[in-house]
């Protein structure tokens, strides 16, 4: 992943769902089922935490440090890999929407967390109730292209299809169109930022710190998260932990370092 800063120009009504697949409504039953047996114990130590997730603060104009971002260029859209902000926040982002795990969508409820899912329809499109689901419980939906090309390089008619097309298809789904989108990579260049305005995009997002399988790395070679650090939650390439086992796992990190979660969409 190629990332740069926030301050460098380089790098509705909802529809009703669909109705629900065979069997899909015994598996919920029998997760509601698990869900009740484990009542007594409280949500945090039942995904893997030693304590409660803090609340996140109400973000205030007093809050920021500063502007979230500096404009590219006349009407483009800024790149932010962090929000300059007092508050002792970050800010969990997933890409793609390969892992559609139900589990997840609980431990996004039971734990009032709140992230921001950057989908491509070509790898997320066949399960977006499962996003759906994600939605209804508090996550943000954002656009991350359709088909996941590298955009960097490529004339603005390509670029232009690949946001605007994951738009409309978003719009579609979901009745919404994104203001937040993440190119593929990390990589893109002023056409890139041209075709997202174009498409009703007002931030481009990148990431600070990624979360892998065992552990965070950095794009600054800094060693530990600070406030407003925007965080990608990487795909599952090698199945390896799962997507809430690695969530757990940063999220103790983010809690040694004095932190807690914020909502990305309340700060851009």
């Amino acid at each position: 992943m190629v990332s740069v800063t926030a301050m460098t120009l380089t790098g509705c009504a909802r529809p009703a769902g669909p109705a629900a697949p065979p069997g899909r409504e015994a598996r919920d039953q029998a997760r509601s089922a698990e869900s009740a047996g484990e009542a007594g114990e409280a949500p945090y130590r039942r995904w893997g935490l030693t304590a409660p997730l803090a609340a996140a603060p109400t973000p205030s104009a007093a809050s920021l440090a500063g502007s979230p971002a500096r404009p590219a260029g006349p009407a483009l859209p800024p790149v932010v890999d962090r929000i300059p902000t007092r508050d002792k926040v970050v800010f969990l982002t997933y890409d793609d929407g390969a892992e559609r795990d139900p589990r997840f969508v609980d431990m996004v409820r039971e734990l009032r967390l709140p992230v921001s899912m950057f989908l491509t329809d070509s790898v997320a499109g066949p399960g977006y109730a499962h996003f759906a689901r994600l939605r209804s419980v508090g996550a943000g939906l954002h656009n991350h292209t359709l088909d996941h090309a590298a955009l960097r390089g490529l004339p603005y008619a390509g670029q232009r299809a690949e946001i605007c097309g994951q738009q409309n298809k978003l719009k579609s789904r979901f009745g919404l169109r994104p203001r937040l989108f993440r190119p593929p990579y990390g990589t893109y260049d002023t056409t890139t930022l041209r075709a997202a305005a174009d498409c009703g995009i007002t931030a481009v997002v990148l990431w600070r710190a990624s979360m892998g399988p065992t552990d965070l790395t950095y794009t600054h070679g800094s060693h530990r998260l600070r406030p407003g650090d925007i965080v990608a939650v990487d795909p599952d390439e090698t199945r390896g932990p799962t997507l809430r086992d690695r969530t757990a796992r940063l999220l103790r990190q983010i809690q040694r370092q004095g932190l807690t979660v914020g909502r990305l969409e309340d700060y851009l």
